[in-house]
């Protein structure tokens, strides 16, 4: 238990972290000034093979970058809380085909597997995890409140957070530009993430 709190702070502190960098990189934007805390790679994507797109388009794309970047983040290191947690629950690394993950969840990520073998893709990853969406995520947690209830302060806060973060998902990874109010719940939102983790 003490290593998983130990997980948790280092998790944490890498989350602080990331929104610190983009703090600094929206600093950057706004007075058009260069901190030299990241090398621009973007300079070279943007001259060697992006030319042709419109430059008012990669700035916002730019600004997107750093809103997918946080919720990327975020996502992976959710999973990485539910499968840390059912491994240890279940003493197996063969959790997903436990009792723990709701069948409905195990049938939907066998058609999401399926789906990419027949379009004759690559697989995204060979972990069922991979394949679940933002909302099964916390359809798992609350399936097995009883073991991450130690985890989380508040159950209602949990859920009004994954709501939260599943309506901010979407015009993130549909590409579409987020309002200035929606970043601004964006940032509130990962940080009520970490405060529910507070105990």
């Amino acid at each position: 238990m003490a290593s998983r709190a130990l997980a948790e702070k280092i998790k944490s502190f890498g989350m602080t972290n990331q929104m610190i960098a983009e703090d600094i990189s929206a600093i950057e934007r706004r007075y058009n000034i260069e901190l030299g805390h990241i090398r621009g790679q973007s300079d070279m994507v943007e001259s060697d093979y992006y030319p042709q797109l419109d430059a008012a388009v990669r700035a916002e794309g730019a600004i997107m970058a750093r809103h997918y970047e946080v919720f990327y983040s975020l996502e992976r290191s959710i999973r990485a809380l539910v499968r840390d947690t059912l491994i240890t629950d279940t003493q197996n690394e063969d959790w997903w085909n436990s009792s723990k993950v709701p069948q409905g969840i195990k049938d939907e990520v066998t058609k999401r597997i399926q789906k990419e073998l027949d379009a004759g893709v690559s697989r995204r990853s060979q972990d069922a995890l991979d394949y679940t969406t933002f909302g099964e995520l916390s359809d798992i947690i609350n399936s097995s409140w009883s073991l991450f209830g130690s985890l989380f302060n508040s159950r209602k806060g949990l859920e009004k957070v994954f709501a939260s973060l599943n309506a901010l998902r979407n015009p993130i990874a549909h590409c579409c530009p987020l309002a200035e109010d929606e970043e601004l719940r964006l940032r509130i939102t990962v940080r009520d993430w970490f405060r529910l983790m507070e105990k």
